[in-house]
Parts: structure tokens; sequence; C-alpha cells
């Protein structure tokens, strides 16, 4: 079986623990900017190409400031996400708002700041006018639905008629009518047909949908499409033995797509973006958690200091991360466990029945691929806290970047309570 390696050491991870203790997250700075630099390079042929990093995947931010230096944008679907963009330093079309169900003052600061505006429903052209008048912002979106099941060759990779976001092809037509009587000049699109792809295939199979929509829309409505938006969808290799997506042949595909159906149109200063918050980061952050409990029953049962509420995906709906037992890299996985975390439910376990090598209390374990979708799905159930966030940074030093919780934070919502006071100390 192919490996997985971790961008930290036992004796790293040995020296961090003596100024933070376990669980924290990790990240890894010096595979951020690279990383940055590599999907920037497969889109450069473009030349108004920008990745909108989805803030919900990683929103912390000294993550956000790094990618800011490479020309991210920043995608956001909530008002604390435009609001930590604006803090951070983004601003007008540099924030994307791509939200649904939204409510008024959510439309309501999003054009105040300037954000590009991203429609979810066809609904939605009358709700924001009841916001803002009937002057809309020069620029704006549009989020697309083709329905049906959505597949690439023999394989179904998602069902996009289940899903509840975008409008249908009739009515995204008649928005960008609708839209023009109300100022906007300016156009773009946007899709999310797949979840978490690791296949290289995906964005340019997207690519030759959405640039053949463009065309329709051009040519039915007249509207000057400025973007087209290929979201998020280009996953990671969670498993070791899954090939990881190649960021460059992804590009070379969506640009034989480009120069295929757009440039022939006359359509070929279309500015090309993405969200890829997976792809951005999951491979550059870990959770590092502790052995502290072992149990022998029917099966064999590793407890560890962190839980779901550190690292909710794998209780939430199945979803595989890569154990490394730090210092036994090359040690043989002869052992079955599941590695379980202390909340009051069985769903709890961050690996069923997996190949490790012996685990002995006082192990760290490292979980892979946890930069997106990690942190930012915590919650407190059983009263439990949420960690820390580091930065493993190029010169190899580690800064705190997100402290851990503490029962005041805990607490700070019964402000009305004397059971605040002195929390920590109880």
């Amino acid at each position: 079986m192919a490996k997985k390696t971790t961008f930290v050491t036992k004796e790293q991870i040995e020296e961090i623990v003596k100024a933070y203790p376990t669980p924290f997250y990790l990240y890894d700075e010096s595979g951020i900017r690279k990383n940055a630099e590599n999907v920037y390079k497969a889109f450069s042929w473009n030349e108004g190409y920008r990745e909108y990093f989805a803030v919900k995947a990683t929103p912390n931010p000294f993550i956000l400031k790094i990618l800011k230096e490479y020309g991210c944008g920043v995608d956001c679907a909530s008002i604390a996400e435009l609001k930590m963009a604006v803090k951070c330093g983004f601003s007008g079309e540099e924030i994307m708002f791509s939200s649904n169900d939204t409510p008024a003052e959510e439309y309501e600061y999003a054009a105040k700041i300037g954000a590009v505006i991203n429609l979810d429903d066809f609904t939605h052209i009358e709700f924001l006018e009841g916001i803002i008048g009937d002057k809309f912002p020069e620029l704006m979106s549009c989020r697309y639905n083709p329905g049906g099941v959505f597949t690439m060759g023999n394989d179904i990779m998602d069902s996009p008629k289940d899903a509840k976001y975008g409008m249908t092809k009739e009515q995204i037509t008649e928005a960008f009518k609708i839209m023009k009587t109300k100022g906007v000049k300016r156009f773009g699109i946007h899709a999310f047909l797949a979840s978490n792809t690791v296949t290289n295939d995906y964005y340019p199979t997207l690519a030759r949908e959405l640039f053949e929509l463009a065309k329709e829309l051009e040519e039915k409505t007249g509207a000057d499409i400025e973007f087209i938006n290929l979201s998020g969808g280009v996953g990671v290799a969670y498993k070791p033995e899954q090939t990881p997506n190649d960021i460059d042949v992804i590009g070379e595909g969506v640009k034989k797509a480009y120069n295929d159906i757009l440039v022939p149109a006359g359509m070929g200063d279309v500015k090309i973006f993405t969200e890829m918050g997976r792809f951005m980061l999951a491979p550059y952050g870990v959770v590092v958690t502790k052995a502290i409990h072992e149990k022998h029953i029917y099966k064999e049962y590793i407890g560890v200091d962190a839980c779901a509420v550190n690292l909710i995906r794998p209780a939430m709906y199945g979803a595989y991360h890569h154990i490394t037992v730090a210092g036994k890299e090359d040690a043989a996985c002869d052992h079955v466990y599941d590695v379980t975390g202390s909340l009051c439910e069985n769903s709890d376990k961050f690996a069923i029945d997996r190949k490790l090598p012996k685990i002995d209390i006082g192990d760290y374990l490292i979980l892979h691929d946890a930069g997106a979708h990690g942190y930012s799905m915590g919650y407190n159930y059983n009263g439990k806290l949420k960690c820390a966030e580091l930065l493993l940074k190029e010169n190899g030093e580690v800064s705190m970047i997100r402290r851990a919780e503490t029962l005041k934070d805990y607490f700070a919502t019964f402000d009305f309570c004397d059971i605040l006071e002195n929390a920590d100390e109880i």
C-alpha cells in the first residue's frame, strides 16, 4: 500500500507540546505557499484568473493573509466571514458572497462593502431589491444548477437535482434579463456540481458545460459575461491508495475547453475563477492528538485526547482521515484498532478497524488532511472545548494562530448568570 507522509516529525511534536498541549491543529506554511504558487501557475494562461478561497474551509486570519499574498480573493457565506475578510484587508471584488437562504442584513452588508453578490435563487432578485432598491451593483453573479445526475464517463459523481443550490437554465436566463434592467452590466456564472472529486477531469468537464451555458446566455440575453466561477469540488487524496489531483493537468484541461468553446465565440476575455478551499488547505493541516487510554473488549480501542469536537468529519459521514503514529512511520501495521474520542456518542471514532502499528499510551497520532473543513466544523457537545490552531512557519518556528477555548469562553454567552465568574477556577 502507498504511504502518506506528514510535514511534522515526532521530535518536532515533542517540542511543540512543551508549550501547547494536545490536541491541536498544525498547519504547514511552506506547503500552503507552494501549493498557492502551483495553482496560480496552472491557470496563468487566463489573464483574469483568481482563486476565491472558501473561508468556510479554514476561517483563520493568519491563513487568509498568507493566501492574499498570492492574489487570492475570498468566498464568503455569512456576515461573520464577510467581516473577517474585510478585517484581513480584502475589499470590493476580491470578495465573493455565495450564500443561500440569505438573511436581509447579510445582503445589505455585502452590497455595502462592494462584494460580488452571487445569487443562489431566482426569487432573491426581488428579495435583494427590497433591501438595496432597484439600483443593483454593476457586477453580479448567479448560481446555476443543471439538475439531473452529474456523470463523467460511466461514473456518477453527484446528483444536482437533489441539491438545494442554484437556478435552472430557464431561471438564470430570465434572471440575467431582469438584472440588466436594474443596472447590472457585468455578469458572472457559478456552479458546484460535485464534492471532493479525485480526478483531473472534473473541472474540465464542468468548464465545458458552463462555457456552453455562457455562450447561450450571451446569445439569449445580451449579457456581458465577465467571469465563470468553477467553484470547488477539486478534492484531495484522503486515502493513501488514491492518486492526488494534478493541478497542472486540470489547468490545461480547462484551457483546452476554453479555447474550444469560448475563444471561437469571441469570448476569449472571460475570467476564470475557482473556490478550491479543500484543495488549497486540506493536505497542509493535521490534528495532533495523544493516546491516553486503551480498551480490550470485543474489539481493540485506542482512546485519544481529541474527539469529534475537534474533527467531526469521520463521525458525521464516515470520512476517512489517514493516521500516522509519530515515530512509528516505518513500523508494521500489524494491529487493528478503533481510534476513539471521549464524546458520549458511539460515532465518535476517528478510525474503525484500522490497521496501525502497536500504539502505546503516550504515543502521538497525526490525523492527516484536516486543514480544510476541520477546525471550522467544530462544536461544543458535551461541553468539550475547541483546541488551538498552530502554524509551522517556514523557518521551523511554531506560532499560535488561534488559542484553545477556555471554560470562560464556553460560559460567555451566559453573561447574565453568575456561573461566568471565575469559570476557569471552578
